[in-house]
């Protein structure tokens, strides 16, 4: 009599780990399968993606208004003025009109401050400055968008044609 409870505990035993070990493998298998799920996500991003700059190049757009400065960099009075008017009538936002820190430029630039070139383009084309004259200086501590330096060639620029 004591084997047939000896039996039945010890198949009851054998059943409970049976089961355990069933609901184990499981487990193991749905981790591994995610595992491997978020490996091959993680791999197809890294393949597929673009660097930063090729990224930001293909989304930036102008943005709807731009607030640049206006500095003279080449000395002559009243320039700085006469292209303030101009961008104001373009209705771009001019919130600094200053003297550049020389007035030794020979070429005017437009100056991308906060990394969305298409804004310095926007400012070049508006006052016909070839795009080899516009550059990027990021500077978080201005609070404009693009700045414009007047150089010598001002009278070749629309504004005062």
């Amino acid at each position: 009599m004591l084997n047939k409870k000896n039996d039945t505990s010890v198949k009851n035993t054998d059943v409970k780990k049976s089961t355990a070990n069933i609901f184990l493998n499981v487990v193991i298998f749905l981790l591994g399968a995610i595992i491997l799920y978020m490996a091959y996500a993680i791999a197809a991003k890294l393949m597929h993606s673009e660097t930063p700059a090729e990224a930001a190049a293909k989304t930036q757009s102008p943005s709807v208004i731009i607030q640049a400065e206006v500095l003279n960099g080449c000395g002559i009075g009243g320039v700085a003025d006469r292209f303030t008017d101009f961008l104001r009538n373009n209705k771009v936002d001019v919130v600094n009109v200053s003297n550049y820190s020389s007035f030794d430029m020979d070429k005017t630039l437009v100056i991308d401050r906060t990394g969305n070139m298409a804004n310095a383009k926007k400012i070049a084309e508006l006052l016909g400055i070839k795009e080899e004259n516009v550059i990027q200086q990021i500077n978080n501590e201005y609070f404009v968008d693009v700045s414009i330096v007047i150089g010598r060639d001002y009278n070749q620029l629309k504004p005062l044609k």
